[in-house]
Order: structure tokens, then sequence, then C-alpha cells
């Protein structure tokens, strides 16, 4: 995608290139079987790399099964997982993408319901999902909110235990034919539940101070690392703050020791500790909706911890629009763009983008299955005006 913006040049990151710096956030999709990708992650996932994005990642890919924040959430705890992932990998580089991974454990915030059933707690054993609803572990046995399974304290035994779990599935990543792997360490999972001080409540070397509470997050980082090959880039997702007592110092202390361990990019989302994402609080101390948020909330987050940590770093959050993505690359804000709702609402965001940035012969960009037809639209449109 030839491109005079900055928003749709190349960019490298150890040995891939990415040939725009459009990437899509990773979105559960809930339509796994038994942790196994199933004919919706092709269609959904195909779709934006036929739009042109420029990384697509795969959502939030439990690393065992009690990992998943639901029962119908995708995994790769097995081979059988990281093989039915392959079909989806491979066409996502035939367009020319580059196909990324996000491996995550959502901790106490597993075995609930999907968000359309309201995202509630399962009992032990329900199946009304599918597979059996299971026990859910954390740091400490804090639960999320009323009404929700109190979490089994992991044992640093355990912890160790884990930290191989992620390994092992960052190597399930490689033959799956993933070229970019995200830690998931945002949202109040596992290993942000480890970083927050109103999850972790631990008095060993798991807990306590900054350090004690950074050093999951820090072994999962270098045992991925060592996994996942050294000429493909890893990141690391996230919540730069989440009102509960992990701030934006913090963020920038801990992706400083990230970055020291191999991590290329931070992906700097917030919010999430106790249940729901960061947002703003209207006068009265009641949460502004979803859709109240301002442009780029989270952008500050991304712009602070690249010039502090000086490590490349992603920006997401209501991020709608071409120009809007463009200023924040421009301004040295963030070195990449994740967009999620918007992506979903219209996977040739991209596309429309170059038209809109003025790229070189933006129809061009279009895969040619679609371009003789978007150009013949173009033509009959120019004939059409007055």
């Amino acid at each position: 995608m030839s491109a005079s913006s900055l928003l749709l040049s190349p960019l490298n990151i150890r040995g891939v290139t990415f040939p725009n710096r459009v990437v899509l956030s990773p979105l559960c999709m809930y339509s796994a079987n038994c942790g196994v990708a199933t004919d919706w992650q092709f269609a959904h996932l195909s779709t934006f790399a036929r739009g042109g994005v420029g990384l697509v990642f795969a959502e939030a890919t439990a690393v065992e099964p009690r990992g998943r924040i639901t029962p119908r959430c995708l995994g790769i705890w097995t081979d059988e997982q990281a093989e039915a992932l392959k079909p989806v990998t491979r066409f996502i580089k035939s367009m020319g993408s580059v196909p990324g991974l996000q491996i995550a454990h959502a901790g106490r915030k597993a075995s609930a319901s999907p968000p359309w059933d309201g995202g509630k707690p399962l009992p032990v054993g329900d199946t009304s999902w599918g597979d059996p609803a299971w026990s859910i572990v954390g740091p400490s046995a804090v639960p999320l909110a009323d009404g929700w399974q109190t979490p089994h304290a992991l044992s640093e035994a355990e912890i160790a235990d884990l930290v191989t779990t992620f390994a092992d599935s960052a190597r399930r990543a490689v033959t799956a034919g993933f070229k970019a792997l995200e830690i998931h360490g945002a949202h109040g999972y596992l290993i942000h539940s480890f970083l927050s001080p109103l999850s972790n409540q631990r008095n060993d070397a798991y807990g306590g101070d900054l350090q004690g509470r950074m050093r999951f997050a820090l072994e999962v980082t270098e045992a991925v690392r060592a996994a996942w090959p050294p000429d493909l880039p890893l990141f690391f997702r996230l919540s730069a703050v989440d009102g509960k007592g992990w701030e934006i110092e913090e963020s920038v202390t801990l992706s400083r020791e990230l970055k020291a361990r191999g991590v290329d990019v931070i992906d700097c989302s917030a919010g999430g500790i106790t249940g729901a994402p960061a947002f703003r609080v209207k006068d009265d101390g009641t949460p502004a909706a979803s859709g109240d948020r301002p442009l780029g909330f989270q952008v500050p987050y991304a712009e602070q911890i690249r010039r502090e940590a000086e490590v490349k770093t992603m920006a997401v959050g209501r991020i709608v629009g071409a120009q809007q993505a463009e200023d924040i690359l421009i301004a040295g804000r963030a070195d990449l763009i994740a967009i999620g709702r918007e992506l979903m609402y219209n996977p040739f965001w991209t596309l429309h983008a170059a038209e809109t940035l003025e790229a070189d012969e933006a129809q061009a960009n279009w895969p040619e299955q679609y371009r003789w037809s978007i150009v013949r639209r173009a033509d009959l449109n120019q004939q059409s005006r007055p």
C-alpha cells in the first residue's frame, strides 16, 4: 500500500514489516468450540485482511481451559487448537497483512457468560454455554464483585506452572503461523490482577510493593520472549491506569522493565480491574456511557509511556477517523493505531482511510477480486456528478 501518509506507511519491527500502522485490536467473539477455532474465526478475521489492515490480531486466546473468559472463548493450550488456526494465518498473509495473536488468562474474570447474556458469572458445572463452568484462580482470594466466585489464590508452584503454560502457548502460536504476539496484561485479567493492589493482597514474592506485584508479569514476559522467535515482535497490553491504585507512573516503570525483557510495543488501554472499562465520571459521580468518552481518550497514556519509557506504543480507544489517526502518529503520540468497534462497523476502514488521506492510487489497494468493480463504481460516481 503506497502512501504519502504516516498511517499508511510501512513499519519495521524486528524481522517483520507491517504494511501500514492500522491494527485490528483483539476482539473476543465467544464462538469457539472447546477452545478450537470455528468457521466464524476464519470469516471474521479474513474480512479485515481483505480490508487492508496491517496487523490483524486474533482475539484474546486462553493459555489453559480455566483461562477462558467464557466457555466459548478461543484457546491455544493444545496442538489441535493451533492447527485449527493455520487456515486463518495463511489467508491473512496471502492478503499482505500480518497475523497476530493475543495470549491471555482471564483469572478471576473467567467462567462467565458472553456479553450478550450479560457477562454474568456462571456457577461451577453450568453447561448453558457449552463446556461446564469451572473454578477460577487469582493472586488472592478476592472476588471481582458480589455474586462472583472467590478465586483460588495461586501458590508459588502454581504460578511457575502458569509461566510455563504461557510459554507453551507462544510456541504453539509459532506453529500456527502467527508473526506477532501480544501478552494480555490488562482489563482485570490474571496478569493485571497481580499488578493491582486491589486484587493482589499477597505478602510473598508476588505481592506487596511494586516490584513484587510486577514479578508475575515480568516472569511471563521473559518465558514468552524465550519461546517466541527473536525475529518476531512481541507486544504487551496493559491498563495504563485502572482507577483503583494502578497509575500511569507504575505503567511507565513496568514498560521500562518490559522493554528490557524484549517487548517491542506497549498496547495502551485502561481500566477493567473492577469489571468495567475506564470511562469518564459525570458530575453526579455516575459513570458516563461508553459512547460519551472523548475521542482518543486513552491516547495520552500511549504518548506518556512512549516518551518516558522510550518504547514503541500502540494507541487504542475511540479512534474513529483517518485524519484523527494520522494526527496521532504525526504528533509522535504513538507508533501504531489499534481500532476495534469502528473496524467491526466498517471492515474496509483502512482502504477508505487511504482515499481520505489521498494515498497514491488509493483504489489500487483493494484486493484484485474487488478492485475492478470499485474502480468502475468510482468512474460511474464521477460521471453522475453535475
